[in-house]
């Protein structure tokens, strides 16, 4: 059978996952009466519930005889390793671009990698049913960032698609025709797609994907770049120097087949397969005939820039809530995640129970804390620090993004001043249509960290910020952090609503009445700049006259509450995030106060 293998790239939430599920729908691969949910690809519970691809994942569908092999990508910039990865496994590239956002970070990104690779990039503009579209404008843009990305005239000569994947219809212009659901995309892909080139010679495939499987084992995705293989080959494994890691049988190879994998017999070159039985091959490995002894080129991954401690709970309430807990189980899991995620970087840590885990942002490390707290596990773990790097001459350089911000105009003033005191230097402002700004900076990772919150506080939550990895610059000096103290529990307990009560006019707090709390866990933000010890376990001293039932009525503010990545934004360098199945709990790194005084003493000390 023919075939063609194509990845659709864009930027977060511009309907890439919604376009899959109507390619799948109307080339016949999903029964009209099959019950498939809606955004079909997400399988992860983490991607249904914040609605964004975090796994890179493949499908295909048959059209006029020939097999399309589909893999629909992240499109957020911290999970941009798995879209490096991927597109070895191509050899074209659908670019869905919104109709009103235009091209915005994660969409120059992934183009970037995907024309260095010399893929012929086809242009599809999505949502043109919005109220707010412009899709001359867009394409305009788009051909720009093509240009400024050094596209050859090839590349540049890119076909162009208008469409609604939401309403299920593509067509050569804005205005439709809307009758013919799909088959433009289709019939484009075929014409302007090149078959998969194949190599001459024995087996050999390059691992991509990786992933787990209960009664399989490690399951390893690939395109087949020469050779066939059949179940019960023998095969090598080569990691990317020409080393051999392990030789064994293959014990299934899967295809994809609309949403279900199917056993092949055999599959041949230029096919998107899985194999399964290797317990050792990973990404960026070889799989091979025994007789081959040169691997295939991977290609380079950009390196991480933030990093966290992720060490063992040690709170007087640990092992109260997980079921995984020691310094081993923990290790192992990470490492686990390292070999599958190659954007991550795992090493131990100087301090004792502790591993050091680099990453390309906080919503990637976030999404690794969250899917570990899913499976039963109690860490703390540090604020996020970026990763420096020393220049020519010894300079110190550090990680600098390029910031895209839509808001509203009225609103403009705030958030260049906000990021001027973050170290942000403003490289461009221009109207977006509508009454709104695109604000476009070059900020320092360091100075983003927790800014989320604050923009959306500052613009009335109408702002969208994305954010890239733009590159290295000089360090740009000391960025002032979080202005405000933080209330500390003197005690062990239950928190009392009387209490709380009574010292909501030293801060807002963070916990509800009846909380469990500890000596050295943080309870609420000080009003000032300062730390205070409180106690939130003092009840009500009662007599004859003052009794529990007289004045019980004690009304509260309601509390902060501290999402995960709100959390780690938070925290200051001597503060961790306590993370169990159930809960999130703030907390000091020194749980006795006399060992907190004499941490600040040291550090007074190293800074004099």
């Amino acid at each position: 059978m023919k075939l063609r293998n194509i990845a659709i790239i864009a930027h977060v939430d511009h309907g890439k996952t919604t376009l899959v599920d109507r390619l799948l729908q109307q080339s016949g691969a999903v029964r009209d009466n099959q019950r498939v949910d809606e955004r079909a690809m997400d399988s992860n519970d983490l991607e249904r519930e914040r609605g964004i691809t975090i796994l890179a994942k493949a499908t295909s569908v048959i059209w006029n005889e020939t097999r399309i092999n589909i893999v629909d990508t992240p499109g957020h910039a911290d999970f941009g390793g798995e879209v490096e990865r991927i597109l070895n496994m191509v050899d074209g590239a659908l670019v869905l671009v919104d109709a009103a956002e235009g091209p915005l970070p994660q969409t120059k990104f992934v183009v970037s990698k995907a024309l260095k690779m010399g893929l012929k990039p086809i242009v599809l503009i999505n949502k043109v049913d919005r109220a707010d579209a412009r899709p001359d404008e867009v394409l305009d843009e788009v051909f720009d960032l093509f240009a400024a990305l050094n596209a050859s005239d090839e590349q540049l000569d890119f076909p162009i698609l208008y469409g609604s994947a939401k309403e299920g219809w593509i067509a050569d212009s804005p205005e439709g025709p809307k009758d013919q659901g799909m088959l433009p995309l289709f019939e484009l892909v075929l014409r302007h797609v090149a078959p998969p080139s194949i190599e001459d010679g024995p087996f050999r495939m390059l691992g991509t994907i990786l992933e787990a499987n209960p009664y399989l084992g490690r399951i390893v995705t690939g395109r087949i770049t020469s050779g066939t293989i059949k179940p019960n080959e023998m095969v090598k494994v080569l990691d990317h120097e020409g080393g051999v890691v392990e030789q064994g049988r293959v014990s299934k190879v899967l295809a994809f087949r609309g949403l279900e994998r199917t056993p092949l017999d055999e599959a041949s070159a230029g096919d998107i397969v899985s194999i399964a039985g290797l317990p050792n091959a990973t990404v960026a490995h070889t799989m091979c005939a025994p007789t081959v002894d040169t691997p295939l080129p991977a290609q380079p991954i950009d390196p991480p820039t933030l990093s966290m401690t992720f060490r063992v709970n040690d709170s007087p309430l640990a092992g109260t809530e997980g079921s995984k807990v020691t310094g081993r189980m923990i290790r192992d899991r990470l490492l686990r995640e390292a070999e599958g995620n190659v954007a991550l970087r795992v090493t131990e840590s100087e301090e004792r129970d502790s591993m050091e885990v680099a990453g390309r942002g906080e919503l990637q490390l976030g999404i690794l804390i969250e899917t570990m707290r899913r499976e039963g596990f109690e860490i703390s773990v540090s604020r996020p620090k970026v990763l420096l790097t020393s220049g020519e001459g010894g300079t110190l350089m550090e990680p600098i993004e390029e910031v895209v911000i839509d808001l509203d105009e009225e609103h403009s003033g705030a958030v260049v001043q906000k990021l001027a005191e973050r170290k942000a230097d403003l490289i461009e402002m221009k109207p977006s249509g509508g009454g709104r700004q695109r604000l476009v900076f070059h900020a320092p990772t360091r100075g983003l960290i927790g800014y989320q919150g604050e923009l959306l506080t500052d613009t009335r939550g109408t702002a969208i910020m994305n954010r890239l990895f733009h590159g290295y610059a000089p360090h740009k000096g000391v960025i002032q952090g979080r202005r405000n103290g933080v209330l500390i529990s003197t005690d062990q307990g239950e928190a009392v609503a009387y209490a709380l009560w009574n010292l909501e006019d030293r801060g807002p707090m963070m916990i509800d009445p009846g909380a469990r709390v500890y000596r050295g866990m943080i309870v609420g933000e000080h009003t000032r700049g300062n730390d205070l010890e409180v106690n939130v376990l003092k009840g009500k001293k009662l007599t004859n006259i003052r009794t529990t039932s007289k004045d019980e009525a004690v009304r509260l503010t309601t509390p902060l509450r501290m999402a995960l990545e709100r959390a780690l934004a938070y925290i200051e360098n001597d503060e961790l995030v306590e993370v169990t199945p159930k809960s999130i709990r703030l907390r000091k790194r020194h749980l006795d106060p006399n060992e907190r005084k004499k941490a600040e003493r040291q550090r007074a000390e190293e800074v004099a």
